[in-house]
């Protein structure tokens, strides 16, 4: 536990509690700010009247750590939007004011989906009201107008809406993903209801789009192809949105997705060129202090034009004070650095804590600090190459022995050959990225030979034929893993007490190890155990029917799909890891079912339901069937109707009415999600 006698690392983690303890508990922002005060000022009395002691005393550890978890409060609550006094959601209430005009700036370019181009913009003002505040954009695809760019001011009259949560089980929530952005609401228009008031460039996203689109367009004129450039604006401009699925998910399963997302890896090899390239600086008076001056200009420029992103800032932010303390020859402890980082950008960008790639980042980083000098003495090879070879290889190991729990938790995946397609790419990366910033630059001054930019294409070319070779060894890929949190806490517990170990073998230390393992086993008891629950789910699924019975870890799913859609069904797949089901059985649809001494009655298009002394508990309305409700719930007297997605909107508008006249309760899967009724 020496670690925790640095002061920064301590600070850090009491930040970090803070913020997880006000984004899970609320708390009322009346006296946060007053009691963060009160704690500082008695922190410096403190340290004023114990100025001279050498040891502090315990009164000064406590009040720096409540000073500290305190003011994590205090900034979770400050960038809460939602509390500013602009902001959109304190000036109207959207389900029962009239929006009638919505005025915004395109504040960033998204993936598109399938019907829809997709936009994060900045709301400046509502109706006549001036008001803050980010909003999604989904503007239906046609094939007349062209996508929008950064800084592109518009007007809108559709009404804001309320984002779309889950709708089946342990599916990925996206509402809650984009309220961590500060993204609470969304807009469905069409090109034709927008009015394009402004396409001038105003902020510092609009110039760093303006320079990526003029570096896409001379990069063009070249003929890379569509993956290539879609790799160049992935690997060194930060944008991802033009990578295919099928090129996305060959590095996902190859175990090389982090080479798409620009993160320390990639800044880490920038820092090392720029250090080579500004070195003659140093022979200057004063040559030092502008070339570290030069090189954070340099990074933190190239982080506005990747976008600003979390990955990107992160990293430079890291690689920033590694870079000041490298060229001031200031040695300094690894951890020590990953704490400042770690601190300035919770202390800016708090819900940076909840984003996967800022947890997956710092955990790879001191994996490799703490697990590599392990692993790397298990073998000294003397010939330089294999060395070389060697020292990626357990860098590799280490970062994945890292993240591994937290990737499973969130990806449900392991890359088995993950270490050759690591061994292979990451010794040709810096080539790569030197070259594409070379490539880049010359593009830019019409300088740019053709015969240049054709070996380049054909080095990304070459990288993404070998990273889709090795994700088709598909025997080396564990899919749909599941993994929960409580598995992820244990898992660590667990590596950080055999950590403990190895460093030092003694009894305390074996016992500890033991006990970690003893609560990591009887975590997987408990999932299994839990996991064995019974349940009969209604689905939602738009335009069809899907009902599951899970009997213990066995799931029979009887639904009107063909077999090849319920196969790649995300909805089945999701339930699957999320309950660890083992065996998957495929049924047609039937009229009753029997679940724990409770009964479901399904009416399809046909109608029928008139069964003799039979009162069911629930009712399943399929595929609109042509009945009068009023009558049907007079004959059945049900304790709930449940409408599914294969039904149309205008008759579920008028089952609606009619339950609520006679005070059945109604649940509509589109809105409420997938019905499930639990073993008692």
């Amino acid at each position: 536990m020496k670690l925790l006698n640095f002061a920064i690392i301590k600070i850090t983690l009491y930040l970090i509690l803070g913020i997880l303890f006000a984004h899970y508990f609320k708390i009322s922002s009346d006296y946060v700010l007053s009691t963060t005060l009160v704690f500082l000022i008695s922190l410096f009395t403190i340290l004023y009247v114990e100025k001279k002691h050498l040891v502090k005393s315990i009164a000064f550890g406590v009040f720096t750590a409540l000073t500290f978890i305190t003011i994590g409060i205090l900034t979770y609550q400050t960038h809460d939007q939602k509390k500013f006094k602009h902001h959109y959601t304190q000036h109207f209430n959207l389900s029962k004011d009239t929006v009638q005009s919505l005025s915004f700036r395109i504040r960033e370019v998204l993936k598109s989906g399938v019907n829809h181009d997709k936009y994060i913009v900045d709301i400046f003002k509502i109706n006549t009201k001036n008001v803050v505040g980010k909003t999604l954009l989904n503007i239906k695809k046609d094939s007349v107008s062209s996508s929008y760019k950064v800084d592109d001011i518009l007007i809108a009259t559709t009404p804001l809406q309320d984002l779309n949560g889950p709708l089946n089980p342990n599916e990925f929530d996206y509402k809650a993903y984009l309220k961590r952005q500060y993204v609470y609401h969304q807009i469905f228009t069409e090109n034709n209801q927008l009015l394009l008031i402004q396409s001038n460039v105003h902020t510092i996203f609009g110039y760093a789009a303006q320079l990526r689109n003029r570096i896409n367009f001379q990069l063009k004129s070249y003929h890379f192809k569509p993956d290539e450039l879609a790799l160049i604006n992935a690997l060194l401009l930060g944008q991802r949105q033009d990578i295919s699925d099928d090129i996305y998910n060959s590095y996902s399963k190859a175990g090389v997705i982090h080479i798409l997302a620009v993160s320390g890896l990639h800044v880490g090899i920038i820092l090392l060129l720029l250090n080579s390239v500004f070195k003659p600086l140093e022979y200057l008076k004063r040559g030092k202090t502008i070339k570290i001056i030069l090189i954070v200009i340099v990074l933190w420029g190239f982080a506005i034009v990747a976008g600003l992103s979390a990955s990107v800032t992160r990293a430079v932010t890291m690689f920033s004070i590694v870079a000041i303390g490298m060229n001031l020859k200031r040695s300094s402890n690894i951890f020590n650095t990953l704490a400042i980082s770690m601190f300035f950008l919770l202390l800016f960008k708090p819900l940076f804590l909840f984003d996967v790639g800022f947890q997956m980042s710092y955990l790879a980083v001191i994996a490799i600090v703490v697990f590599q000098p392990f692993l790397v003495k298990l073998w000294s090879p003397k010939f330089w190459p294999i060395k070389k070879l060697w020292q990626i290889f357990t860098v590799t190991m280490a970062a994945q022995l890292g993240v591994m729990p937290i990737s499973l938790f969130y990806f449900h995946q392991f890359p088995g050959l993950f270490f050759v397609s690591n061994l292979v790419i990451i010794p040709f990366l810096g080539i790569i990225l030197g070259m594409g910033i070379l490539i880049i630059i010359m593009a830019l001054l019409n300088i740019l030979p053709f015969w240049l930019a054709d070996l380049y294409g054909g080095m990304i070319s070459l990288m993404n034929s070998f990273v889709r070779w090795v994700s088709l060894q598909e025997q080396f890929v564990f899919t749909d893993i599941p993994f929960s949190i409580l598995q992820v806490l244990t898992s660590y517990l667990l590596l950080i007490t055999l950590l403990f170990l190895i460093k030092k073998q003694n009894f305390k230390r074996l016992s500890i190890a033991m006990l970690s393992l003893l609560v990591f086993q009887s975590v997987l008891i408990f999932e299994k155990i839990k996991n064995q629950q019974d349940a009969l789910i209604v689905f939602h699924k738009s335009r069809f029917s899907v009902i599951g019975i899970k009997n213990n870890t066995f799931l029979t799913v009887a639904h009107n799909l063909d077999s090849t859609a319920i196969a790649d069904d995300y909805s089945i797949i999701n339930y699957k890891i999320g309950n660890a089901i083992t065996q998957i059985k495929e049924d047609s649809l039937e009229n009753i079912y029997l679940f724990q001494n409770k009964t479901l009655l399904v009416i399809d298009s046909l109608g029928f339901y008139q069964i003799p002394e039979f009162n069911p508990d629930y009712i399943l309305l399929r595929n609109s069937p042509q009945i009068n409700l009023m009558r049907l719930l007079e004959y059945t007297k049900p304790q709930l109707i449940i409408a599914d997605g294969s039904n149309y909107k205008r008759y579920l508008q008028r089952w609606e009415t009619t339950c609520l006249e006679q005070k059945i309760p109604f649940h509509l899967t589109s809105r409420a999600g997938a019905f499930v009724l639990k073993e008692e």
